[in-house]
């Protein structure tokens, strides 16, 4: 320090105040780029940009490491003015940006839905490498983009950029045909990438996307390590097929083998407890959810597990204890009391919705228009069919004018079924002509039915429900010759009606009624109290409702008859099984008919219970005599 004290002493002024100015604006520099990169590492926007601005004026540039916290920094605060104003700056004068650096910019583009300016910049890069690449093929999949995606994977392969399990995991998102899985299957297996977790889970959404479980399942089984991920994928896909037993048997072997179950899993277990309708597994999965308890995701899949197995008091806990609601979680309980019978709560969720909630979607217009379909409300229905647009900003989409059709076709009036029918403009499919066909048989109009029949076998000449419905009409007006005929017609095409068949869950394990099948242990036990109960009924005014019977049959054969539906087998064993304050919950694959309707409000009220009945359609909740659909149904 002597020396150098020295030297400064013996310099002449001029020099000396020429290092003193180099010395000085060394120091200012420092101090610039250390206050940019402390901005930047802390996220601090303004500050930064403002630093920029200096920086800028000096001629002075950042190390590549700090231009990328500030990007990042951007992203967070959805900067988008700000982030282009950085990429001017990074490429103005002549400053050459390393390869790293410009993917953050790529990125950056990307995640602000840029494309056109993330296409511009990577046309403009003189080097790519494999992050370059599969951000651009990871945007075209996210965009809906499949044929750009897949085609920059062979562009990619041409300059000799190898893959890597990103690449393949983006572009197989972009795979709408089992013949370019299966290229791409091969692709990976040649380059060692089979055993990638993420590879590995995304073969696996992607064969389970068009169906082909099988190969899903195939993939699962090569699994040589596992992983978390890998099983969550493979219990989705079969969740998200309906086939819960399957996803359920997956789930129990996950936690057997010791992965733990997070979010995505238990969403999927919760969706098979659903397609099954297993309330108390349900239950058993919500202990593991409130773990996870602000979850929103999580908390609607219970909130629609809750609303589909008939429970609305655990539905509505759920509901009124979430600090987030979207408009998905205002939808299934809106749409989850509709089913249960509850059309007038359900209505006035929807206005509570309008003032205080998300904006309705067309879900939720649907799950209005099931409200007043199933309360018989025609003129409130028509109201919010004809001002969707004005109220949500919503064209009515086929779904809608179902809902409005089975308004409709409930309320009797099959002539305003016939002319909307003719104002869509789409035209009408099986279900469209189906929903008329079953308001015919509702309301008896034997030669609507047969022309709606004759429109649902042109489309599908092997629909059995079409047949079905066609005889039980026949049926109902006494026409044995026609039921014989349509029977005969679906013998030569080889159709078989589908049995009415009830279940129970006692104890875990599900218990199966069908219409004359002695195969149950206990059934000699409750078919004896089952005519115990008739007795009682009929003492007390109950009269069997033979109208219900769709065979030719005569007197007490009829009544006979009546007495077999599997859901009064079902009902019986309930209160054989269950204590008086335990719900009895029974499931359906056919619509309950008026009889068992009756009969399922007269138990309740002798039994004082509360018995609840799913069908295909809706949930009937009988308690003292009455049941909240109000006998519309």
């Amino acid at each position: 320090m002597k020396a150098v004290s020295k030297l400064l002493h013996l310099m002449p002024p001029s020099t000396l105040s020429c290092s003193h100015r180099y010395s000085s604006s060394l120091q200012e520099t420092s101090s610039l780029l250390n206050d940019f990169a402390n901005f930047c590492y802390h996220r601090d926007l303004p500050r930064a940009m403002h630093a920029l601005d200096a920086m800028e004026k000096h001629g002075v540039y950042a190390d590549a490491t700090t231009y990328s916290n500030l990007i990042k920094c951007c992203l967070a605060h959805k900067a988008v003015r700000e982030g282009k104003h950085l990429h001017r700056h990074v490429f103005s004068n002549g400053y050459a940006p390393k390869t790293f650096l410009i993917n953050s910019f790529l990125n950056m583009y990307v995640k602000f839905s840029l494309l056109e300016e993330a296409e511009k910049l990577f046309d403009e890069m003189p080097e790519r490498n494999v992050v370059s690449w599969t951000t651009m093929i990871s945007a075209y999949s996210n965009a809906k983009l499949k044929d750009r995606a897949m085609r920059f994977l062979v562009l990619m392969v041409r300059e000799g950029v190898m893959p890597n399990m990103y690449t393949f995991s983006s572009v197989l998102r972009a795979c709408e045909r089992l013949y370019d899985i299966k290229q791409l299957h091969c692709s990976i297996v040649k380059v060692g990438l089979e055993s990638d977790v993420f590879v590995r889970s995304a073969l696996i959404d992607v064969y389970s996307k068009l169906g082909e479980l099988l190969e899903a399942m195939n993939v699962f089984r090569e699994m040589v390590t596992g992983d978390s991920v890998v099983w969550t994928s493979i219990i989705a896909a079969f969740a998200q097929h309906s086939d819960g037993d399957e996803a359920l048997d997956l789930y129990k072997n996950m936690r057997r083998v010791g992965f733990p179950a997070d979010q995505s899993t238990l969403t999927s277990v919760l969706r098979a407890c659903t397609s099954l309708s297993l309330l108390e597994l349900g239950r058993q999965v919500h202990v593991h959810v409130m773990k996870f308890d602000q979850d929103l995701i999580l908390n609607n899949a219970l909130l629609d597990m809750y609303c589909k197995c008939g429970s609305l008091e655990d539905a509505k806990f759920i509901f009124n204890r979430m600090a987030e609601k979207d408009v998905i979680s205002w939808s299934t309980m809106i749409a989850g009391l509709a089913q249960n019978g509850f059309s007038m709560e359900a209505l006035n969720l929807f206005d509570s919705m309008k003032v205080r909630g998300p904006k309705p979607n067309h879900i939720t217009i649907l799950g209005v228009l099931f409200a007043c379909s199933h309360a018989g409300l025609v003129d409130e229905g028509w109201y919010y069919f004809r001002s969707m647009k004005t109220l949500c900003g919503i064209d009515p989409g086929r779904e809608h004018y179902g809902c409005m059709l089975d308004l409709l076709g409930r309320a009797g009036k099959l002539d305003d079924m016939v002319k909307l029918i003719h104002e869509i403009e789409y035209e009408p499919d099986i279900v469209t002509w189906r929903t008329l066909l079953d308001a015919c048989r509702t309301h008896r109009n034997v030669d609507l039915a047969a022309f709606a029949a004759k429109e649902i076998q042109k489309l599908d000449p092997h629909d059995i429900g079409a047949y079905v419905l066609l005889s039980n009409i026949y049926a109902n007006s006494k026409r044995w010759s026609d039921v014989a005929e349509v029977r005969r017609a679906m013998r030569t095409r080889g159709l078989r009606k589908e049995p009415g068949c009830s279940w129970i869950e006692v104890n875990k394990k599900i218990h199966a009624f069908i219409m004359g099948d002695k195969s149950h242990p206990q059934i000699d036990e409750i078919n004896s109290q089952l005519n115990q109960f008739i007795c009682r009924l009929i003492s007390a005014g109950y009269v069997p409702d033979t109208n219900f019977v769709l065979q030719d049959l005569e007197g007490e054969q009829r009544e006979d008859s009546l007495r077999n539906h599997s859901e009064k087998l079902a009902i019986v064993f309930g209160i054989m099984s269950f204590p008086r304050d335990k719900t009895i919950r029974i499931w359906k694959n056919l619509r309950i008919c008026g009889d068992c309707h009756i009969f399922a409000k007269l138990m309740a009220k002798l039994e004082q219970r509360h018995i609840v009945i799913r069908d295909p359609i809706r949930y009937h909740h009988f308690k003292d005599g009455v049941c909240s659909c109000g006998d519309y149904w």
